[in-house]
């Protein structure tokens, strides 16, 4: 696989732990006494350091760009209100507030963002953007101006080969700063590996090519003769990467999209950093290639930030990748609906600050986000960041947007079992706010019937030295899933999800995925990037995978459905949970028989020139810690809509 779902947003794990940390659906950053003149912002010193080399100091004038978090008003009014609009059966279900009207009942009072605003400015900062109806205050100083309003130094450390830059010591906040700050997020730059940044965006990546012959046209079309028999058959070649007409008709979409609904009058989102320079075009050329609907005048729009920040040209051509898919995917799903990419400037804080200000713009109806900051450790991402992410998903939320963050490739982090500490699952898929897209495993026929579907968890053999045999499987990667360690069972799961799985960490806990879409790359999806080629630039297709293929195409699905329905379902999560049992999911189970498939790669994943890679795959492997069960289950939570009737279960809810 090429772009699965990787940390993005990647910050030094210090270790992971194998007990559980508190509990909490809200927690503010909290203060501690730093002597009589200063507060001390709990959490904001990165627990990673005792595991870096300081290196330098940061420059006394570099351009240092950061936020202040300030808290809700009424967090618990917040929540009470948002779980009697999302609930299908109350009489206010659908009554989702407007912006004015979340800023005027829970947003922090008028009176105390002024307060901020004034003080940063007193501060010497340059002010950005105010997000949230003040909730996010976005400013820029120099780095002296940083430290000492904060009272810490930034330096610059080295970590595995790594040089980041970050805070040496807690973030305290001077005498007559505003009691309204809760916290600081951009300083602590995580392990994002740091070089001199431009604003120039490089040109198209490197070429890679997978899902290559032979390769199936459809699941189980082509048999793998010349390997050996794995479980006493034969086994088939995995998909060449399945085309948009193959998972619409899986998925129940093809008689809906022939009459019309398309997602038409529907708008997704889509979050990532940087961009791709010929995303439209290769749209266009896939979309031909594929003989689906081209993006028609204003169908596709792109929203960057003033300028980029270029620390490595390499990782910002991985996103173009990323982006690729993600606009693709949506578009195979629904292709009358709006797509809008928001760029983030990197993949730091402007990936947070472009998806806060997509959330508070109300740039959509479904915001779909192909990404993951880290393991939910609090010691690890910090309060403040935590805080961020809760408070702008509670917007989304109560502003009636559908918000779906991709669950991981590594399903609970345990390598499959082999190492029970580090059990955790992925943040910002674990918040309660937003949908935790999870990944299956998805076998279509020739005609394009689902014929059987399986939770996403891989364990490759490899082929021996003489050819005759394949070796004992080893993990891979898998859906994430399982439950979090930052927050408490929210009321849309209470009596849906097993006790075995809520109370792993002794009490009622917030559990993902929530519902699932295809995400295992050798039943992946096929899409089309312009690629630098030995031979030339030029456009090319590859399968691709991971739950970040997940998410984009439940987005997609979504976008139909609201078509269907007439309107946006808003904050659908309390809705997927209502469902669980009937017809319109797909209750996704463990293989009653081993579901194997041989896998071919070239050697060096660009040609045949060294020669081909085979391995086999054994689908759903029980090895891992995540399985489907009947019903809600950690590996495919309620499982994946089941064509038709999905689509008439969301219409019926708005009747």
């Amino acid at each position: 696989m090429r772009f699965v779902l990787r940390s993005h947003r990647p910050r030094i794990l210090a270790g992971l732990v194998a007990a559980a940390l508190p509990i909490a659906m809200f927690t503010g950053a909290g203060a501690a006494s730093a002597g009589p003149a200063r507060r001390t912002l709990a959490n904001s010193k990165p627990s990673w350091l005792i595991h870096a080399q300081r290196k330098s100091q940061t420059a006394a004038g570099s351009k240092v760009d950061f936020g202040v978090l300030l808290g809700l008003r009424d967090a618990s009014g917040a929540e009470a209100t948002l779980q009697a609009i999302s609930d299908p059966s109350s009489s206010r279900y659908g009554d989702w507030l407007t912006r004015d009207e979340f800023t005027a009942r829970y947003a922090p009072a008028a009176a105390d963002v002024r307060a901020v605003r004034s003080w940063l400015t007193s501060q010497g900062f340059t002010l950005r953007q105010t997000l949230g109806g003040g909730l996010y205050v976005e400013a820029s100083g120099s780095a002296a101006q940083v430290m000492k309003t904060f009272s810490t130094t930034l330096s610059s450390y080295t970590y595995q080969g790594h040089t980041v830059r970050a805070n040496t010591t807690a973030l305290s906040l001077p005498a007559g700063a505003p009691t309204a700050v809760t916290g600081v997020l951009g300083l602590d730059q995580g392990s994002a590996l740091k070089k001199p940044a431009t604003t120039t965006l490089p040109g198209p990546p490197s070429g890679a090519r997978y899902g290559v012959q032979p390769c199936s046209a459809h699941f189980g079309q082509k048999i793998a003769t010349d390997k050996p028999a794995a479980a006493g058959q034969k086994r088939p070649y995995t998909v060449c990467g399945y085309a948009p007409q193959q998972l619409q008709s899986a998925y129940g979409e093809s008689s809906l999209l022939k009459s019309g609904v398309t997602g038409k009058g529907v708008t997704v989102a889509i979050t990532d950093a940087y961009a791709a320079p010929t995303i439209l075009k290769d749209a266009q050329i896939y979309n031909r290639v594929h003989q689906q609907p081209s993006f028609g005048p204003g169908q596709f729009q792109q929203i960057w930030p003033s300028s980029f920040n270029v620390y490595d040209p390499e990782d910002a051509q991985g996103w173009y990748g990323e982006e690729t898919l993600d606009v693709e995917a949506v578009h195979a799903m629904a292709p009358g609906a709006k797509v809008v990419f928001v760029a983030g400037a990197d993949d730091l804080s402007g990936l947070d600050e472009a998806w806060a200000q997509t959330i508070d713009n109300h740039v959509a109806d479904v915001v779909t986000n192909s990404w993951g900051s880290a393991v939910d450790d609090v010691a690890d991402l910090g309060q403040s960041y935590i805080d961020f992410y809760q408070h702008f998903s509670l917007e989304a939320a109560l502003t009636g947007q559908t918000v779906s963050f991709s669950t991981g490739d590594d399903g609970d982090n345990t390598a499959g079992g082999t190492d029970p500490a580090a059990k955790t699952d992925q943040f910002p898929a674990d918040l309660p706010y937003v949908i935790g897209a999870g990944g299956t495993s998805v076998a279509i026929s020739k005609s394009g019937q689902r014929l059987g579907e399986w939770g996403w968890q891989t364990a490759y053999s490899a082929l021996s030295a003489d050819g005759k045999s394949w070796g004992a499987p080893v993990y891979s990667s898998g859906g994430g899933g399982g439950p979090s360690q930052l927050f408490s069972q929210p009321f849309y799961q209470q009596g849906k999800v097993p006790a075995r799985i809520a109370n792993f960490y002794g009490k009622p806990a917030r559990a993902i995925p929530d519902i699932s879409m295809p995400g295992d790359p050798n039943t992946g999806f096929e899409v089309g990037e312009t690629q630098e080629f030995p031979d030339g630039t030029y456009w090319d297709q590859y399968r691709i995978g991971g739950t970040s293929l997940s998410s984009p195409l439940l987005a997609g699905v979504l976008a139909v459905s609201y078509q269907k329905v007439g309107k946006p379902l808003g904050f659908v999560n309390p809705l997927l949970y209502k469902l669980l049992g009937t017809s319109a999911l797909y209750d996704v189970v463990a293989p009653k028989q081993p579901v194997l498939q041989v896998r071919t790669d070239y050697a060096n994943f660009l040609d045949s020139s060294e020669g081909y890679l085979f391995r086999l795959q054994t689908v759903d492997t029980q090895s891992s810690t995540l399985h489907s069960t009947p019903g809600y289950d950690d590996e495919t939570g309620v499982g994946t809509p089941n064509g038709p009737a999905f689509f008439t279960a969301l219409t019926a809810s708005r009747r």
